[in-house]
C-alpha cells in the first residue's frame, strides 16, 4: 500500500452563468469537500461579474481553498469531471456555462503543460478571482493586482 500524500494546499476558483448558478456553486463545493482525500478549509462569499472577454448572463463566482492529496493532474481531472455532471457544454471558447471550475494555485507548485497551467495564467486579470482569492488569504493578494482590476463590474453577494 502506498504511503499517504502530505496534503498540498490547493485554491479553486468556481462560476457560473446558467441555470440555477448558486445551487451549482453550492454543490460543486460540497463535491470538492468530498474528493477523495481532499477537504474544503475555506469558502469565499459569492461574487456576481459581468462576463469577462465573452458575452452572456452575469456569473456567480467564488473560491474555495482546498487541502488535497491528490496530485495537481489527478486534482484537475476530478474538477472536470464535477463540471461534466453539472452540464457542463464547451461549444465555443467563453461559452456561458453551468459550472466552470479552475485551479488557480496548487501549493507553490509551478506547472506547464499541454492540460494544465499553475499558477493560472489569466488569474491575475481578474477581478472575479482576486476578490474572493483575498477574501479567503489576503496574503495571495498584492495590493497592485486589485488596483488593476478595480474597473471590473464586480458585487458580493449578501
Amino acid at each position: 500500500m502506498p504511503a499517504a500524500r502530505e496534503p498540498v494546499v490547493a485554491y479553486v476558483a468556481l462560476g457560473a452563468n446558467l441555470g440555477d448558478a448558486r445551487a451549482a456553486l453550492n454543490a460543486a463545493m460540497e463535491a470538492l469537500d468530498e474528493l477523495p482525500g481532499t477537504r474544503v478549509t475555506a469558502r469565499s462569499s459569492l461574487y456576481r461579474s459581468a462576463p469577462v472577454d465573452a458575452g452572456g448572463p452575469d456569473y456567480l463566482n467564488a473560491v474555495v481553498r482546498l487541502a488535497t492529496g491528490l496530485t495537481a493532474p489527478r486534482l484537475l481531472e476530478r474538477l472536470q469531471k464535477l463540471e461534466q455532471a453539472a452540464g457542463r457544454e464547451r461549444p465555443y471558447y467563453h461559452a456561458p456555462r453551468t459550472l466552470d471550475l479552475d485551479l488557480l494555485l496548487y501549493g507553490d507548485a509551478r506547472i506547464d503543460s499541454p492540460r494544465l497551467t499553475v499558477p493560472h495564467p489569466r488569474m491575475g486579470a481578474r477581478a472575479f478571482v482576486l476578490l474572493p482569492l483575498a477574501e479567503i488569504d489576503a496574503s495571495l493578494v498584492a495590493p497592485e493586482a486589485l488596483a488593476a482590476v478595480a474597473g471590473q463590474r464586480i458585487e458580493r453577494m449578501r
